[in-house]
């Protein structure tokens, strides 16, 4: 895959109370600039973390994250996904003729360039609802850039698929359980502070088109069979058990019992009680950061 190596040439440094971002491009295989969110600890880095984001979502939502991850030690990056935030240069929602499979491509591209970036450093590669198919995608040929794999926010899109074929208003019944409602998109956490913040900006809340729709749901069949080669790879699984993508957690233990069944024996299962679906943004945010960096900490040495 033909990509255009980050670097510092035409970097841009974005201060902010979290601390610096140095925001980067690559090209992808076909072509389209991404924008890269870089954040590095003062020191050596012990490691790279990477991160996958949501639909409708940006890189800098993870400022705070970030902030967390480089006291520990880490570099940090997260690019803007195809279609979304300052790469969505076609318009938000729009991914481009083949796109889902691209935008695991580009997945890959930068985990390749981020293994050139620090040499000999693992990598663990984060992935949040939407963010999380193109991982659990990426684990079928690709487990071997990985030193471990999180899947937040996560479900098993077919079984997801399934269940909203019928269903013409997505965040409708997304948002039914926690009637009434103040917004659209209460059920992406209990925290209304993130929530009023998520609608505000301007980067966020679009849908994937009804293109890049059906091609993200017709990788479904593919990811509900883990592939076996990924047996040596930890994988920690973190989900609110008031998501409702996971419809009682139904999928997400779906989800793994289908990984258990490929192979993976070194498998963390963590249910969050009362938690939605924006995990890092939850009320419970600090607890869930904190036993993330530990297992990352862990799988990393």
């Amino acid at each position: 895959m033909a990509v255009v190596p980050l670097a510092g040439q035409g970097a841009r440094r974005e201060p902010s109370p979290r601390g610096d971002c140095v925001t980067l491009d690559f090209t992808s295989a076909d072509g389209l600039r991404l924008h890269v969110h870089e954040w590095l600890p003062s020191g050596e880095p012990r490691g790279i973390v990477q991160f996958s984001h949501g639909m409708g979502e940006h890189g800098g939502l993870y400022s705070e994250f970030a902030a967390e991850l480089t006291r520990h030690g880490y570099a940090f990056y997260v690019h803007d996904h195809r279609g979304h935030g300052r790469s969505a240069q076609n318009g938000f929602g729009h991914l481009g003729v083949d796109g889902w499979n691209r935008l695991v491509s580009d997945l890959r591209a930068l985990a390749e360039t981020l293994h050139r970036r620090h040499p000999r450093l693992p990598l663990v590669l984060i992935g949040h609802s939407m963010g999380s198919y193109a991982v659990q995608q990426l684990l079928l040929g690709h487990a071997d850039l990985l030193a471990g794999a999180v899947l937040m926010g996560t479900t098993a899109l077919d079984g997801l698929a399934a269940r909203l074929e019928h269903e013409s208003d997505r965040l409708g019944f997304y948002n039914a359980p926690f009637q009434p409602v103040r917004t659209p998109f209460d059920w992406l956490s209990r925290d209304a502070a993130f929530v009023d913040a998520f609608i505000a900006d301007p980067l966020c809340a679009a849908s994937l088109d009804g293109d890049g729709l059906k091609d993200m749901y017709a990788a479904a069949p593919r990811l509900a069979a883990p592939a076996t080669g990924a047996s040596r790879i930890p994988l920690c699984v973190m989900v609110g058990d008031q998501d409702p993508l996971n419809l009682g957690l139904t999928l997400s233990d779906l989800l793994v019992r289908r990984y258990r069944r490929a192979g993976l024996t070194d498998i963390v299962y963590r249910t969050y009680p009362g938690a939605r679906h924006h995990l890092l943004n939850e009320t419970n945010g600090d607890e869930i950061t904190a036993e993330l960096i530990a297992w990352i900490i862990r799988v990393t040495g």
